[in-house]
Parts: C-alpha cells; sequence; structure tokens
C-alpha cells in the first residue's frame, strides 16, 4: 500500500502531532522562544493541510478525527505545561482540560452508544481555539521576544475562560439533543 498525494494533509497532521513533545519539553525547560517558533511551525502545519484538504479534495475519515485531535493535543499539553510552571493559572487549565476531555469523552459515547458522529466545529468553538492559541503564542511571545502588557495577556486568559464555558455547554447541549431526538425517534429512551 503507497502513499499518494491525498494522504499529505494527513502526513501534515502527523507531524503536527510529532511537535508536541519538543514543544512541551522547550517550554518546561523556559525556552519559550524556541518554543514559540515550533508553536508557528505547528501552526502553519494546521492551516496547510485543511488548505490541501479543502482545496485539493484530498480529505479523509482518519483525516477528519486526527486534525483535531492533533490540535487538541497541542493545546491541551501546552495549556497543562504553562500551568505547571505558573505562567496560567490552574482553574483556568482546569477549564480548558475539563470541557476537552467532556467533549472527547461525549463524543467516543456518542460515536459508540448512539450512531456515527458527524461533527462539525461550531463558530464558538472555533473561536475559543483561535483564542487558546492566542494565549499560548502570547505567553510564549512575552517570555521569550518581547514583553507584552500583562492587562492583554489577563484579558486574553478571561476571554478563553468565556469562550471555554460557553462553547462546552453548547457542545453539551447540541449533541445532547442529537441523542436524546435520535434514541426518541427510534423508540428508545434512556
Amino acid at each position: 500500500m503507497g502513499l499518494s498525494r491525498r494522504d499529505i494533509p494527513n502526513l501534515i497532521t502527523a507531524g503536527r502531532i510529532l511537535l508536541v513533545p519538543p514543544v512541551v519539553l522547550l517550554v518546561a525547560e523556559r525556552h519559550f522562544s524556541a518554543a514559540l517558533g515550533l508553536f508557528v511551525v505547528a501552526g502553519v502545519s494546521d492551516g496547510l493541510d485543511g488548505f490541501l484538504a479543502k482545496r485539493y479534495g484530498w480529505t479523509s475519515r482518519i483525516g477528519g478525527l486526527l486534525d483535531p485531535l492533533a490540535d487538541k493535543f497541542l493545546l491541551m499539553s501546552c495549556f497543562v505545561t504553562l500551568g505547571v510552571i505558573g505562567l496560567i493559572p490552574v482553574w483556568l487549565v482546569a477549564a480548558v482540560v475539563t470541557r476537552d476531555l467532556v467533549i472527547l469523552g461525549g463524543a467516543f459515547c456518542y460515536q459508540f452508544c448512539i450512531e456515527p458522529l458527524r461533527a462539525a466545529p461550531t463558530v464558538v468553538s472555533k473561536l475559543n481555539t483561535l483564542c487558546q492559541l492566542s494565549l499560548v503564542a502570547a505567553l510564549l511571545l512575552d517570555r521569550g521576544l518581547a514583553p507584552l502588557p500583562p492587562a492583554w495577556i489577563h484579558g486574553l486568559g478571561y476571554v478563553v475562560l468565556a469562550t471555554t464555558l460557553i462553547s462546552g455547554v453548547e457542545y453539551v447541549w447540541i449533541w445532547g439533543w442529537r441523542a436524546w431526538n435520535h434514541r426518541r425517534g427510534s423508540g428508545r429512551f434512556p
């Protein structure tokens, strides 16, 4: 079984996953400039694989699952590491990780208990991801290359908290409603 051009987005996604351990190690060792460089490479790779998949129709079921998992793996790892070294408050790390675990657990349950999952990120979820990426990048930039006003970082932290909570509730509502309607329509009730 050989590789084809259709596999390029998935290979880029796999490369992004492989960047997570070095980014985390660099953050943990407080090499913020180098961590920022790899974080930017990971972000560019995310845009590139998405562009290629959409532009050329090189989409696949596995790519549709791996891409958001790669993003979550990178963000959750960075959030936890930045929390451990004291740059992100524990309450914000807990909110981000809890939301993602609830979404992953819900997706797993929906996939295996209800029907195949055909999920697409909501607008609020995309905004939340952008805010999370921005906060990590801002912290790495602040500590590595150029100090930023503390009010910007604190404000961005609160925006991350708000979008995390809103998107988490939104996902639970949407997928809970779909599961309820699916079971009600099939005659099965919990």
